[in-house]
């Protein structure tokens, strides 16, 4: 089933760099707010690429601090040996000879030769030295653990020996690294907020721009552009802005700190760990750079099926009577279906390919802990660096993998962004009605005339295809003027430009001597009360509907207004009559509703009436109810008819016959009749089995 009025929209961003400069320039009014969303986000990300090196100084104390103390072991056995060779007397002059000479020595022989020494302030007793060098000659026979000879060891070396934690370096350390790790996420924290602020007051500020855009669009753009379209703007484009607004600025700042710090980070701690984690992670660049490229596509589609599914649901829903009745389901359904699988293609592949990222940046993460855990551990082995430099590195692999994804993520819902926001700007870029601030002529409501001149009035939609091609008329103060023909004739036409929806190609319209062109819409439009064939109640009280947009009225006007119309029992039989709530239901039928626009139109007092097929919704009884109402309602008021159904408009001053954009006749209802001309035999047709 075709669209009409449908909108050509690109699948491809017509301008990324300059919708985001745009962009950014929209935000100049949060630009104090974003610098100190910025700041906070780099001071958290850099706190983040310092605590791991805090942490790796904790476990180098810790491991240190579990370790026996063996080159006290050394310190003891060489003070024992170098005392006993200088109280020894004999004719051994080399250190080693004396060692093998002493060891093979008995208790009491060594006794002669030994005396209390000193280590570390540490005194160590004769039997105690001898019980050492005894479990020293064990451990080389026996080859026992060392770990052994540490717990037989006498006391006064053992306390050399056992393992000392200094737990005050390292209650200082966690402090510190609990002050880094609560200052970032505090930062984080405050950051976020501020970001979620700026994204919601921007997307509020889009949102009025749309409003106020709405109200400055001419009818033109609303008659070739779909209502669906028009909304998918205003809600699902602006969400978009704001979500991903929201993360992707804080995000990629933060981000790109913890990237590079930590590449500076691990080049401090090990340069060949460094190059290692760089050389296993690198091809997630280029491979994350093809994906972006990829994906951007896609998104900017997402966003244009996204509007053309909501426009051809709205369309459907809303003449869901008519495509019931022609049996369109069908058709209705199958475009549905159409639309939806390209938006289910965009969404799939566009999800698919920011989605795999993650996955496939925890394996490069995995395989970075994998290769510095074999290269650390040579390292280690070799003594180029400690156990605590390897448990950094397993973090600033995390730091270092985890910023590309979430960089990738933040560039594609740049993207994302990118493409709503283009499709908001160019909404926002259509051009208005034309500028109305020189017009200086006004007319007062209160004291209006009445008179209306139609000056050979040309007017086109298309400037090539004319519709109004050359139309005069006089209508005078107070004339009940009806304007009638067949389809296309341009009845309607007249009306939208006589109320400057449209501005007229050539020729004027003048109201009491003033031209249209020196007036502005809003005066000429609180000059008019218009009636229209289609409905318009809004969500509200019965009250609120009627009265809409004045605040003077009173309830005695409201039910008066009910009374003439013929609506007023219909409001007393409804729970709490004029404070009725009106919503979307079938409570209420076409014709009432239609009346109750009637009663809105009577309530306003203004010099001119514009009935536009008021009656088609009402029932024959109902129409000979309301056509007394408008009799009432015309009175002193210069009144323009378009109708149908000519019965109703039998005692109109003036008829203004219409064909083809011009009045081939005019005069009353009798005159025409007598003619038996082209009003005539309209009339007559109605009538005709």
């Amino acid at each position: 089933m075709p669209r009409p009025g449908g909108m050509n929209v690109p699948l491809k961003s017509k301008d990324f760099k300059g919708t985001m400069i745009r962009l950014f320039k929209n935000l100049d009014k949060w630009r104090k707010m974003i610098i100190i969303c910025t700041i906070l986000a780099l001071f958290s990300a850099i706190l983040s690429t310092i605590a791991p090196s805090k942490l790796s100084s904790i476990t180098n104390i810790i491991t240190t601090g579990i370790k026996p103390n063996i080159n006290a072991l050394q310190e003891v056995y060489i003070n024992i040996y170098r005392n006993a060779f200088k109280n020894y007397e004999g004719s051994l002059a080399n250190p080693m000879e004396f060692e093998e000479y002493f060891t093979n020595l008995n208790s009491f022989e060594k006794q002669k030769l030994l005396t209390e020494i000193n280590v570390n302030n540490s005194i160590i007793s004769i039997d105690d030295q001898i019980k050492f060098i005894d479990l020293q000659n064990n451990l080389k026979d026996n080859k026992q653990n060392e770990l052994k000879l540490i717990d037989e060891l006498p006391e006064s070396i053992k306390t050399l020996v056992i393992p000392k934690m200094n737990t005050k370096s390292i209650n200082i350390r966690v402090l510190v690294l609990a002050i880094i790790y609560i200052l970032s996420s505090l930062f984080n924290y405050i950051q976020g907020r501020i970001m979620a602020e700026v994204s919601n007051a921007y997307s509020k500020k889009l949102r009025n721009d749309i409003s106020l855009k709405i109200n400055k669009l001419p009818l033109k753009y609303f008659d070739t552009h779909e209502t669906g379209d028009i909304l998918s703007r205003v809600t699902n484009d602006i969400d978009s802005i704001g979500m991903n607004m929201n993360t992707s600025l804080s995000t990629l700042v933060a981000n790109i700190t913890l990237f590079l710090g930590s590449i500076l980070m691990m080049f401090i701690t090990n340069w060949i760990m460094a190059f290692t984690a760089i050389f296993a992670s690198i091809f997630g660049f280029a491979f994350s750079a093809v994906l972006l490229k990829k994906s951007q596509k896609y998104f900017i589609e997402r966003q244009n099926e996204l509007g053309n599914l909501n426009a051809h649901i709205e369309e459907i829903y809303s003449g869901h009577n008519v495509v019931k009745t022609y049996n369109g389901e069908e058709d209705a359904l199958k475009e549905f279906d159409e639309i939806n699988n390209r938006l289910y293609d965009c969404n799939r592949k566009s999800q698919f390919l920011s989605g795999i990222m993650q996955p496939i940046m925890g394996f490069i993460g995995n395989f970075g802990y994998v290769a510095v855990c074999v290269v650390g551990a040579v390292l280690v082995m070799n003594n180029k660096t400690t156990f605590g430099s390897i448990v950094a590195f397993m973090i600033y692999i995390r730091l270092f993998t985890n910023p590309l994804s979430q960089i990738a993520q933040a560039l594609t819902g740049l993207q994302s962004t990118a493409a709503a926001q283009e499709r908001v700007f160019e909404f926002l870029d259509e051009q208005n009605l034309s500028d109305e601030s020189r017009l200086t002529k006004y007319l007062d409501k209160n004291n209006v005339k009445g008179n209306i001149e139609f000056k050979n009035v040309k007017f086109g939609y298309d400037k090539e295809k004319p519709i109004i091609k050359d139309f005069s008329a006089f209508i005078k103060s107070g004339q009940k003027v009806a304007i009638v023909g067949p389809t296309g004739a341009g009845k309607t036409t007249m009306v939208n430009l006589l109320m400057k929806f449209y501005e007229i190609d050539s020729g004027d319209i003048i109201i009491d001597g003033i031209s249209i062109k020196d007036l502005t819409r809003e005066n000429i439009h609180d000059l008019f009360v218009m009636v229209l064939q289609d409905t318009w109640l809004f969500e509200g009280t019965i009250k609120e509907n009627i009265i809409f947009n004045k605040n003077d009225v009173q309830d005695k006007d409201i039910w008066n207004a009910c009374k003439t119309v013929g609506v007023d029992h219909f409001i007393k039989t409804l729970p709490g009559e004029l404070e009725a709530k009106l919503g979307d239901n079938d409570t209420i039928s076409q014709g009432q509703k239609q009346l109750l626009t009637i009663a809105r139109g009577m309530i306003e007092k203004a010099p001119f009436l514009i009935l536009d097929e008021a009656t088609s919704n009402v029932d024959t009884r109902t129409e000979e109810l309301v056509q007394k109402a408008m009799d009432k309602l015309t009175e002193g008021k210069t009144s323009f008819i378009i109708a149908h159904r000519l019965s109703t408009i039998k005692n109109a001053d003036l008829i203004l016959v219409m064909n083809e954009g011009n009045i081939i006749e005019q005069g009353t209802h009798d005159e025409l009749m007598k003619k038996e001309g082209f009003y005539s035999k309209l009339y007559n047709s109605q009538f005709e089995l």
